[in-house]
């Protein structure tokens, strides 16, 4: 007993929850827009348009704007919506605004019964759909692709590396057969550094033999004065001086 009063308390609440859902998803729609409920100036194209673009569906409402006693909206069958007929309407609103909700899937049909007001364009058909129906959007078209192409790289040679800096060192040019500085022999302190002539070579035919010497052909210059011989000289002389300049005074 218990899981049966279960089982009626779920059914409830699935129905209340079905009849909610269908009251949030519910559209009202408002005949014509702007143009409202009267003869249009276009036409009988103008609610054509207007249907066109809208999807209805069960549960939806109509609600037509128009002037009490200036016109009314019939809900009619397909022979008396083509013929403008409006003997025996399903439904019919006198006062205005009218609201029709749509309660079943399919064609319904809605006229003015005033005057010419149908045969002027004063009607709509329209095409109700089921609630769980939906449309299915068409899908996009595809874009063009704007994929650019990845840039190319030029490749980068590597800079050559510099070429080792080799100095060379400059060549010392000496003159022909002549002596480096180095290897010519400083004379030594206190010699005569004039070449003595050789006695063979200023010596005329005439003359006597020359002087004998240690070698022949190794003849060497004559020796310095003596540093004694030098002294004893100058001795002499300087007492001389100062004798004479001690009579002076």
């Amino acid at each position: 007993m218990a899981a049966f009063n279960r089982g009626i308390l779920l059914l409830v609440v699935v129905m209340a929850a079905a009849e909610l859902f269908g009251n949030a998803a519910a559209a009202t729609y408002v005949v014509g827009d702007s143009l409202g409920w009267r003869v249009p100036p276009g036409g009988a194209t103008d609610y054509a348009t207007w249907a066109s673009q809208h999807v209805f569906r069960v549960g939806d409402i109509l609600v037509f704007n128009f002037i009490t006693g200036a016109h009314d909206v019939a809900k009619v069958a397909q022979r008396a919506y083509d013929g403008c007929a409006s003997t025996n309407p399903i439904a019919l609103a006198t006062v205005g605004p009218a609201s029709f909700t749509l309660n079943s899937t399919g064609p319904d049909f809605y006229i003015c019964t005033f005057g010419q007001h149908c045969s002027l364009g004063q009607k709509l058909t329209i095409n109700v759909t089921s609630p769980s129906t939906t449309p299915t959007p068409a899908a996009p078209a595809p874009s063009p692709s704007t994929t650019m192409p990845p840039p190319t790289t030029m490749p980068v040679s590597p800079a050559p590396a510099p070429a080792p800096h080799t100095v060379m060192p400059t060549p010392t040019t000496s003159p022909s057969g002549a002596p480096s500085p180095s290897s010519i022999p400083s004379p030594a302190p206190g010699s005569n550094t004039t070449p003595s002539t050789s006695p063979t070579s200023e010596m005329s035919p005439e003359s006597g033999p020359p002087p004998s010497s240690t070698s022949t052909g190794d003849l060497s210059p004559p020796p310095p004065p003596n540093s004694a011989t030098i002294t004893t000289i100058r001795a002499p002389i300087i007492v001389f001086a100062l004798i004479i300049f001690g009579l002076a005074i």
